[in-house]
């Protein structure tokens, strides 16, 4: 799986922290509202897929009951990026430039942001959720914080009329808002919220959605 960010988005990476407030309604309560869902179970080893520039990871370190956070992403770029902005973390914060569909080590928790929509049919999700359940301890957790669309026209319709409203009111003009969705369509896929927690109760999680703005959720699986 290759992935770069630079091209998708179409942002230079020392732009992406600002711009991608500017695209996702609640960004900064998503990635709360997922680090807080993870640090509940008082992680050692926390994985990061699809990390980027460490957005989720640094929200997750800033917390005193997570240990070390591995992030996984593809994009060097990123990660270089992600390098930078957690230094200060020091041995808490590890470096891995491999695919989150690559086997996962053993861990506490794993985390992800705005990422695993990139995996297009959800029969793959399923396969990569039954992957995280197997890489979790016993009492782990998987924090997923992502964009869900339903099928249904008339609610699917609204979550974008929200999705755009919010891009809007960050400067973007509303022609340029649905021009990117048309883009960002040629390598992501939404699923609908109850076909994700379908696929990670699949798997064998115990799932409940703790967070939700608009089109953006966060759905925590806790393995028993």
């Amino acid at each position: 799986m290759s992935h770069s960010v630079r091209k998708h988005l179409r942002v230079d990476i020392d732009a992406y922290d600002d711009q991608i407030r500017r695209f996702i309604p609640g960004y900064e309560a998503m990635l709360r509202a997922a680090a807080l869902a993870v640090a509940s179970v008082q992680p050692g080893l926390v994985l990061d897929l699809g990390a980027g520039t460490g957005g989720l990871s640094e929200v997750l370190l800033r917390q005193e009951r997570v240990g070390h956070v591995e992030l996984l992403d593809v994009d060097p770029e990123m990660l270089e990026r992600a390098r930078a902005r957690l230094a200060a973390f020091g041995w808490r914060a590890r470096f891995r430039e491999r695919s989150f569909l690559d086997p996962l080590p053993s861990c506490d928790a794993v985390a992800s942001s705005l990422s695993l929509h990139h995996v297009r049919a959800i029969e793959a999700k399923r396969e990569l959720y039954g992957r995280v359940f197997d890489a979790l301890w016993g009492g782990g957790i998987f924090v997923n914080a992502d964009a869900t669309m339903p099928t249904e026209s008339k609610e699917r319709d609204a979550l974008y009329r929200h999705w755009v409203d919010h891009m809007v009111a960050s400067g973007i003009e509303e022609r340029d808002a649905w021009s990117h969705f048309e883009e960002w369509a040629e390598e992501d896929t939404y699923q609908p919220l109850d076909d994700e927690m379908a696929a990670m109760v699949d798997a064998g999680f115990a799932v409940e959605c703790v967070w939700r703005e608009g089109p953006m959720t966060v759905v925590v699986g806790r393995k028993g």
